[in-house]
């Protein structure tokens, strides 16, 4: 039997360890490839297959190479020539387009230059065309993975420069942090510096951030495009305020036309804003002579997604103060390109516009391909973006251009394959504190739509304090007077469902039920007296009162509510008056022959504790400003059940 014991023993061991889940911990890996002659290098990468996302275009990979002597390429398979000799590190981040799946980590790999024989080495590319500054991204961020920035700077002045350069990053309207800088890499020599004008925050180095300070208000600028200010310290005051954190190097010896990149490596948060159609900012600030003051601001936008399509829209109206929108300007933006194996000659959006927008308000801001706009009437012959505006939907259609497909032959530059739409609208002067979706449909030529994402506006709770004032009414107490001033807290002009909380002071008169007690007593001749004693006790309170209400606006004008009340007798003060009656016999119809009276008080502080539940209605301006309301509150103990009528104003 113990074999059999024994071999019964095995048999279920493995049976239990092959049914435990395993959680699949396998990284996908994309290798860097090269083949060398002399100091030419011809660079493949190898990569992980593609997993297609259902019902989405053809999955593909783009890259970022990074030669590790400042230049850097965004082709799949790039060549590049090397000025020096030496030990370089390349760097490739691979992005994955329409993929279910993380992107490919890769490892740096050396490369050794141990001769320079081709003399038509690569320079840095020029940025003089976005006035010597820029700043670019390889992907949009996703929480929890990372994303490289690339700050490029080129001296344009014609003497050799020493300056300074900054990156703000994490903005102070945002709770959480939204990136942490994991690296940066530098090939000419730019060091750390330390400001000491701002308190630091740990960071990568306490010197690479600073807390923002919030004394003073300054207007907010975009600065979408390179923009070439004088008043640095202003300049800087304001991106101090606006972000938390900021990234600050200095460099020498920048020749006459000379460019010089940065390569940054940001890691996402797990806390980081999730919100898929939301534009969050990063603010680059070039300083090219640390003498003085002039210098250049350039501000990278982002949207949050949750994959890398390449067909979106996004929005940067996803976390605004309601009091404030009235005169603001929300900008969208819908990025498109063209996946197929051929140019695109006219495309098409028609994106969905929410009610609470004015239509008259609208303007285009900015579009790629760059055209003018097509005139009304007639029939373009050149290039031109042709926009319809109906009732709930604006068409947009770039007419007669040139739009390389990402599978065409002889594209390299898959950035040439994107373009986009950036337009803005004002809120309808009357619309109500409610979020809003739109998404747009993308149609290339005449094939089937692509849907993008939802674009969302969403509002800040805020806060509205009200003061308000009334009566008491006591059916059930004798002589009730109950007056009452108080303030209330709610989120700001709420559309239909909201919570609301209130501290209510209030004065209360009451008189207790009088007592009446029957009896005898005997006088010191020994004649039996009926006597009669009534006791009557007289309240004067000071209340305090905390209700808790869940509150439904029906309508602009009509409001409703339920909650819990909590109420305390922050001071009490008792009187009881006493008169006993003696009669002339024992017979309590007799004549009264003598009456004795007397006074007793006492006081009692946060005492009498009472709960009960309310419901209330209120008529008037249900959102903001004055309303006239009723409410009953049926509390747990007897005799205290109220009916309350009061005025109201919310600010």
């Amino acid at each position: 039997m113990k074999p059999l014991a024994s071999i019964f023993f095995i048999l279920l061991s493995v049976v239990s360890f092959s049914q435990k889940k395993v959680k699949d911990t396998v990284t996908r890996r994309a290798a860097i490839n090269y083949s060398q002659n002399a100091n030419t290098v011809s660079y493949k990468p190898e990569t992980p297959p593609l997993i297609p996302i259902a019902g989405a275009p053809k999955p593909s990979f783009s890259y970022l190479w990074e030669f590790g002597d400042g230049n850097y390429s965004k082709a799949a398979e790039p060549k590049h020539t090397y000025k020096n000799k030496g030990t370089y590190t390349t760097r490739l981040t691979v992005t994955n387009n329409y993929d279910n799946g993380k992107p490919p980590a890769t490892r740096p790999k050396k490369v050794v230059i141990n001769e320079v024989s081709d003399k038509n080495f690569d320079e840095i590319a020029s940025v003089a065309d976005q006035n010597g500054f820029a700043l670019q991204k390889n992907c949009d961020p996703i929480p929890d993975q990372e994303m490289e920035v690339i700050l490029s700077y080129q001296n344009l002045e014609n003497y050799v420069a020493n300056g300074k350069i900054y990156l703000f990053y994490n903005e102070t309207q945002f709770k959480d942090n939204n990136f942490q800088l994991a690296d940066f890499r530098t090939y000419a020599g730019e060091r750390t510096v330390t400001e000491n004008t701002f308190a630091a925050i740990n960071d990568i180095d306490q010197s690479n951030s600073y807390l923002a300070s919030n004394n003073t208000y300054l207007p907010i600028r975009k600065y979408e495009n390179t923009t070439t200010e004088e008043d640095l310290d202003a300049t800087l005051a304001e991106a101090h305020k606006t972000f938390k954190n900021v990234s600050i190097l200095e460099f020498d010896d920048a020749n006459p036309q000379e460019t010089r990149n940065v390569f940054y490596t940001f890691k996402t948060t797990p806390e980081m804003l999730k919100d898929t159609s939301a534009t969050i900012t990063m603010r680059g600030i070039y300083v090219p002579n640390r003498s003085y003051k002039n210098h250049k601001v350039k501000n990278l936008e982002m949207e949050i997604v949750t994959s890398h399509d390449p067909n979106k829209m996004g929005s940067n109206g996803s976390f605004m103060n309601y009091r404030f929108v009235r005169f603001k300007r929300v900008n969208f933006k819908t990025r498109f390109q063209n996946n197929g194996e051929g140019p695109a000659r006219i495309i098409r959006l028609e994106t969905d516009i929410p009610d609470m927008f004015d239509k008259k308000t609208f303007q285009i801001e900015d579009m790629y391909p760059k055209c003018p706009i097509c005139p009304k009437g007639e029939i373009p012959t050149t290039s031109c973006l042709d926009t319809i505006i109906k009732q709930n939907q604006i068409f947009f259609t770039f007419k007669n251009i040139y739009l390389p497909g990402s599978e065409q032959k002889n594209v390299k530059e898959k950035d040439s394959t994107k373009g986009f739409v950036k337009y803005s609208l004002k809120f309808n002067k009357d619309f109500h504190k409610i979020n809003t979706r739109s998404r747009t449909a993308i149609i290339f030529d005449k094939n089937e739509p692509i849907i993008t994402n939802y674009a969302t506006t969403r509002f800040l709770p805020g806060i509205s304090i009200g003061a308000k004032a009334g009566y008491n009414y006591y059916p059930n107490l004798d002589k009730s007077r109950s007056y009452f001033v108080g303030a209330t807290i709610s989120p700001y002009k709420s559309y239909r469902l909201y919570w609301q909380a209130e501290l209510i002071n209030s004065v209360h008169d009451f008189n207790s039920t009088t007592s009446i007690t029957n009896g005898f007593t005997t006088t010191a001749n020994g004649v039996r007296q009926a006597t009669r004693t009534s006791k009557t006790t007289s309240y004067s309170n000071f209340n305090n009162e905390v209700p808790l209400l869940l509150r439904y606006n029906i309508n602009n004008f009509i409001g409703i509510g339920a909650g819990v009340q909590a109420n305390i007798n922050a001071s009490e003060k008792q009187e009881q008056h006493t008169k006993i009656e003696y009669f002339e016999s024992e017979k309590p119809d007799s004549p009264i022959i003598k009456t004795e009276e007397s006074s007793s008080s006492d006081s009692k502080t946060f005492s009498n504790f009472k709960s009960g539940l309310l419901f209330d209605l209120t008529l008037g301006f249900a959102r903001i400003g004055p309303s006239l309301g009723a409410r009953y509150v049926m509390n747990f103990k007897e005799n205290f059940n109220y009916f309350q009528v009061y005025g109201i104003w919310k600010f």
